[in-house]
């Protein structure tokens, strides 16, 4: 079983990664995710940035040296609620590109820059295959919640991904999430605020929470969006209880949407995403501190877990510590 988390490299600065990374890690995950973000890297056609905040190779080698591993979510579309869902601006203006379809010059430019962030990593040995901390790497984003638009295009466009993310041999899964016809062997996977009952297509395919939303973005004269702990716990507690593998908190530190990068409509500069470690890095309490409780209940049970004993069984191995987590929702943890 995995804990993971998502922490978003250009929405902090490089000098609080070392002190997020550590955070997360004293909060008991396992790894960190991320989004590439083809905007950033890519602002001009063939001019690429990885300087800065944007160095994503100095980000993952940080995370190795804490001992933990990472997720790369390339894309290259993200959404992640930011500027043109982390397409280049120059990108649209291309003739007769249509964008996230069977479309040959859409795609000419998503293989360039996925195969240069791979290569990038390549030379950073930042694979696991080569020794690093990347355990998954994800093509596309969500495309299955908007693919009926595109009807045999969109379904085209799928099975290009798939093989095109194959091709570049990184020695290590490649992953779709929301993608319900993921061709094999990419595995699909599932976002939300509950995905106990998600099944992946293929039944080899390990059970993978993508995107576990701690919280919610923040939109100009709105409330304030909160999760509760006890809810986010009761989550992860019943994904693990019904086969799953790998949760990851979408955020688990939000930070800050810099310059003109906020996107969705009336986006805040804000990202704080009622995270566990607030925008400025703080810890967030009591949310950061049950669930780092909640992470050392389950991998005390893991055994168990993973040999899909009854988590009512599990409750009373593990004594009442899991059930002090739960006591808000126990009843229909239960059953």
């Amino acid at each position: 079983m995995l804990h993971s988390c998502a922490i978003h490299y250009p929405r902090s600065t490089v000098e609080m990664w070392p002190d997020l990374i550590q955070k997360a890690k004293d909060g008991g995950l396992d790894a960190i995710e991320t989004y590439i973000f083809w905007d950033r890297h890519e602002p001009v056609q063939r001019q690429y940035n990885f300087s800065g905040n944007l160095d994503f190779v100095k980000f993952f080698k940080l995370i190795q040296e804490a001992g933990l591993y990472a997720i790369m979510r390339i894309g290259p579309y993200a959404c992640a609620e930011w500027n043109y869902g982390g397409f280049p601006l120059w990108l649209h203006n291309i003739p007769g590109i249509e964008l996230r379809t069977d479309n040959q010059v859409y795609k000419n430019e998503m293989q360039i820059f996925t195969t240069k962030i791979v290569n990038v990593a390549k030379e950073a040995n930042l694979f696991a295959s080569q020794g690093g901390p990347i355990l998954l790497a994800q093509i596309e984003n969500e495309y299955g919640d908007i693919m009926w638009n595109y009807k045999d295009a969109g379904k085209a466009y799928v099975k290009w991904c798939a093989q095109m993310a194959l091709a570049q041999n990184i020695g290590v899964p490649w992953i779709m999430c929301q993608q319900p016809d993921a061709p094999q062997p990419i595995i699909n996977t599932c976002n939300g605020y509950y995905c106990h009952n998600f099944k992946p297509n293929n039944l080899k395919s390990p059970k993978m929470f993508t995107e576990n939303w701690i919280g919610w973005f923040q939109k100009w004269g709105e409330r304030v969006p909160h999760r509760s702990a006890e809810d986010s716990a009761f989550s992860v507690a019943r994904f693990f209880q019904n086969g799953g593998v790998l949760n990851n908190y979408y955020m688990y530190h939000g930070g800050t949407n810099f310059g003109r990068t906020a996107g969705g409509p009336y986006m805040t500069t804000s990202y704080n995403y009622d995270a566990p470690i607030d925008e400025y890095g703080n810890l967030n309490q009591p949310k950061w501190g049950h669930l780092k409780q909640l992470h050392a209940a389950i991998k005390l049970g893991e055994n168990v877990l993973t040999n899909y004993i009854s988590i009512t069984t599990q409750i009373w191995a593990m004594g009442s510590h899991l059930q002090h987590m739960l006591i808000p929702l126990a009843q229909d943890f239960v059953t």
